[in-house]
């Protein structure tokens, strides 16, 4: 199975990536975090699993180093 890595910023440009993915047959993607998890990485993930649909597997990298403050 492909696996698609997904680093694009704004959540309309991961649900285009993420759709043009899965036209090619991909249906397992890993989103790369921007905000260490924060929320703006959900609102990628919840728009690249709703253009993945149900049966994609589709996760947040856990390779996030938390960054002291």
């Amino acid at each position: 199975m492909k696996t698609a890595y997904i680093a694009a910023v704004h959540p309309v440009d991961v649900a285009r990536e993420v759709e043009r993915e899965v036209g090619q047959g991909c249906l397992s993607f890993v989103l790369r975090p921007i905000a260490g998890g924060a929320m703006l990485d959900q609102e990628r993930l919840g728009a690249a699993r709703y253009a993945a649909g149900v049966h994609a597997e589709v996760v947040l990298d856990s390779g996030v180093v938390a960054v002291a403050r």
